[in-house]
């Protein structure tokens, strides 16, 4: 099958030769790291000229679906939620998605990646989940420090659940964390309320490293609830 791009003198030429390239990494079975053709050969295969490959291969690149180095040709890259969260993050500033929808949405998807985590961790990624959890319970006076945790904690749960389309989710949530977290957290006033939300990290941690999804599916949803009402009462919908 020849991916050969038909409307050469289109105005969307670009965006037909991003969907050509595409269609050839997979007609051409190409994994990840596996080299395109040169964008002199590309440029022979679509009919078009070399500079519609290369603006096409910069939009790829731009988008996270190939990697390109001076010197050396284009290779299929792997999965990065990088690509995800900007859009994520242009949702909310143009008010088509709200801070609670998000929520909501990592509620859902969370409660899920944390009973699958039970089941499915390895020792060496409960304990790193663990340590997440220990480092913000110790860091009450290092917010940047226990929000990088934070997110890593989570990152690690969606990680070990086994599933790369839940790690490409909750990773696309990073950018928004770094805004919400830090109101959400001001918004507990009190150091109980603090040392609760951390309390339920440990919680959380530990339910995933004895292997119980049931508890840690329902810590992970009242995590998620507690947040809520923390950026509900921070003034944010």
């Amino acid at each position: 099958m020849n991916p050969r791009v038909k409307t050469p003198g289109s105005q969307n030429l670009v965006g037909e030769t991003i969907a050509a390239i595409t269609r050839h990494i997979r007609v051409n079975d190409l994994g990840l790291g596996d080299r395109l053709p040169s964008e002199i050969e590309m440029s022979r295969e679509l009919n078009v000229s070399r500079t519609t490959v290369r603006e096409a291969f910069r939009s790829l690149a731009a988008m996270r679906l190939i990697e390109q180095n001076t010197g050396k040709r284009a290779t299929v890259a792997g999965l990065d939620y990088a690509s995800l969260s900007p859009l994520i993050e242009h949702g909310v500033h143009i008010d088509q998605i709200s801070i609670q929808q998000i929520y909501d949405v990592r509620r859902t998807i969370e409660a899920r990646t944390a009973a699958l985590a039970a089941l499915r961790r390895t020792e060496d990624e409960a304990a790193q989940i663990v340590a997440h959890s220990q480092v913000m319970s110790e860091s009450h006076d290092d917010l940047d420090r226990m929000l990088e945790h934070d997110i890593a904690f989570h990152l690690a749960i969606a990680k070990a659940a086994r599933n790369p389309v839940f790690t490409l989710i909750v990773g696309a949530f990073e950018g928004i964390t770094r805004q919400t977290w830090p109101i959400g957290w001001r918004s507990r006033t009190e150091r109980s309320q603090q040392e609760k939300v951390v309390g339920l990290h440990c919680d959380l941690a530990e339910a995933i490293q004895t292997g119980n999804p049931q508890r840690a599916s329902e810590l992970m949803s009242l995590h998620f609830d507690e947040s809520v009402r923390a950026l509900v009462a921070a003034g944010i919908a």
